[in-house]
């Protein structure tokens, strides 16, 4: 009888997860994609009998149109800005990460459209990988983004016969690497584009609710912003943190970010730099939400000057620093 561990031996899998990106910006795979996401409950934890039927019969009837619009301005020629940057950091990673007398398998798997969760566990489950690290990029864990992730590992794997050796990465908000390439990309647009009169840390919202729930996002989102500016030695009136895209009528994590932007130009604050740390690539909430549609905000109350940095997306510092992670996940195994 064939030795069942011997072709399973010296391979390790890594699975680089993010939230999703429609296949395309048509409306129709634009409404499949907010169907899969919208109707995952960690995301919108309402009650099914009163979302499911709002979801179906008003919002994936007028949304699909509208975002439809949005993901055409930042669309590029070769894709889903998140699925170009996506490849490119799998590409960087695959052929620098290297582990003595192992093997090492990578695979994109995105929460919500393609490719999936599923498909990247089903090419690892062919290559015979049985050691697999699960690395979503945000930063800052949540539960509608890190939590999720895990769910659907789990009921993914729950059909599996056999269960290979999972290590699940749960966030890394605190990371030494991850504070220094955010502090090494600032340092950059300031000398690229001038010192301005505040930078803006802006973090992707969620209702207030699930802080009082006990997730710990928030938190998270503080203890980043506080190492950086701490990082560059950033004086309590140079730098402002705040939370974007939120949606529905109950409150959110505050303050929110188009707030702070009007209220900049009330107060004479004229120029300013915008980054997102909860993103780890640039998608539609970065370059649509916030550099079309906040910068506008800003320069129409009074700003002049509005300066977007970009994610870590597929920079030398975003590579190192996620083989760093998976370097040090990998050791349980040798």
């Amino acid at each position: 009888m064939e030795d069942f561990g011997k072709k399973y031996q010296n391979k390790i899998g890594v699975i680089l997860t993010n939230l999703g990106t429609p296949k395309s910006p048509l409306r129709k795979d634009v409404k499949k994609y907010l169907n899969q996401f919208l109707l995952d409950k960690r995301v919108v934890d309402i009650n099914r009998l009163l979302w499911v039927p709002l979801l179906k019969l008003i919002i994936l009837t007028i949304r699909p149109s509208k975002s439809a619009k949005l993901y055409k301005k930042i669309w590029m020629n070769e894709g889903s800005p998140l699925l170009v940057y996506m490849n490119k950091i799998k590409d960087k990673a695959e052929r620098s990460f290297k582990i003595e007398n192992f093997k090492t398998f990578f695979e994109i798997g995105m929460r919500y459209g393609e490719p999936s969760l599923s498909e990247a566990l089903k090419k690892m489950k062919e290559n015979n990988v049985s050691k697999i690290i699960v690395l979503p990029l945000y930063p800052q864990s949540g539960s509608p983004t890190t939590s999720t992730t895990y769910d659907e590992i789990s009921n993914i794997l729950k059909n599996w016969t056999w269960v290979p050796d999972l290590v699940f990465v749960s966030g890394y908000h605190d990371n030494q690497d991850y504070i220094n390439a955010l502090a090494k990309t600032i340092k950059q647009s300031f000398k690229n584009n001038g010192m301005p009169d505040k930078i803006l840390f802006s973090y992707h919202g969620m209702p207030k609710r699930y802080l009082v729930n006990g997730d710990p996002y928030y938190c998270f989102c503080h203890k980043t912003t506080r190492l950086v500016a701490e990082k560059l030695k950033l004086n309590k009136e140079k730098f402002d943190m705040s939370f974007q895209s939120r949606f529905g009528t109950e409150e959110w994590l505050k303050p929110y970010t188009d707030d702070m932007l009007m209220d900049y130009g009330k107060n004479k604050i004229k120029n300013i730099h915008v980054i997102s740390p909860g993103f780890s690539v640039d998608c539609l909430e970065t370059l649509e939400e916030i550099e079309i549609q906040y910068k506008e905000l800003f320069l129409d109350n009074g700003g002049e000057k509005f300066h977007y940095i970009p994610c870590l997306n597929d920079s030398d510092e975003h590579v190192q620093l996620i083989n760093k992670i998976i370097d040090k996940k990998s050791k349980v195994w040798f």
